[in-house]
């Protein structure tokens, strides 16, 4: 009597192994794979060219994925964006550190994803030394994101994960991942910059000197209203 042989795995369950086992993560049921906000690791997300920006200011910052325009759940994106990890708890943290940071309301580009919430599940990185620059962004066929800067198998990556707690800014083991005040200063500064340069290309046939948005910090120190994140 011929044995029948298993079916081969999906890719999807590879790649739901390769977070649960690899990383320990854990995932959920659904297919696209998404991995659980929270228990690892929070995520402060912004625009993809804010946060390009923001990784060109800042080249240590802990895991970072792209995320594909139209692609996160029900929910419909008109532009791609970043998502960067940060310490479990940062999400709570942001509002009050934009208000420190005297952003306010400024900054409506800039959110995060805290306890209980979902982020897709980046392709499985192929080549992790090749994809830690901008632009080798490697996704799967289904995967709605894929690793900037992935994370590593066997390390704990949260220890290195910008937070506000003791040793940040150092790294747990002895990289630069940037503290989570520092990390949200620069994402607020660039989401704001990019928020302003989309809306002058959009109102690009208006005559010169018509432009109602400007990054100027001069006029903002004037007002006194300049944001306490570019002194930083």
């Amino acid at each position: 009597m011929a044995r029948a042989l298993p079916r081969p795995r999906s890719p999807l369950s590879a790649v739901r192994r390769w977070y649960e086992q690899e990383m320990g993560w854990p995932t959920t049921a659904t297919e696209p794979v998404e991995l659980l906000v929270g228990p690892h690791f929070d995520v402060l997300e912004m625009p993809a060219d804010a946060g390009r920006a923001v990784l060109r200011r800042l080249p240590d910052t802990g895991p970072v994925a792209l995320l594909r325009p139209s692609c996160d759940g029900n929910r419909r994106l008109e532009r791609p964006k970043v998502l960067m990890l940060i310490a479990a708890g940062g999400a709570e943290q942001l509002p009050e550190i934009l208000q420190w940071l005297e952003w306010g309301a400024l900054t409506p580009d800039l959110g995060a994803r805290g306890a209980g919430e979902r982020m897709p599940a980046p392709a499985v990185p192929v080549r992790a030394a090749a994809a830690d620059t901008l632009s080798a962004c490697e996704f799967g066929a289904r995967e709605a994101a894929g690793w900037l800067r992935p994370p590593r198998p066997g390390r704990a990556a949260e220890n290195s994960l910008p937070s506000t707690g003791f040793g940040a800014g150092i790294g747990g083991d002895g990289g630069g991942a940037p503290d989570l005040i520092r990390l949200v200063s620069a994402a607020a500064t660039e989401c704001h910059r990019a928020r302003l340069l989309r809306a002058r290309n959009a109102q690009s046939d208006r005559a010169c000197g018509d432009q109602p948005l400007a990054f100027s910090n001069a006029s903002r120190m004037s007002a006194g209203t300049r944001p306490r994140s570019l002194t930083l």
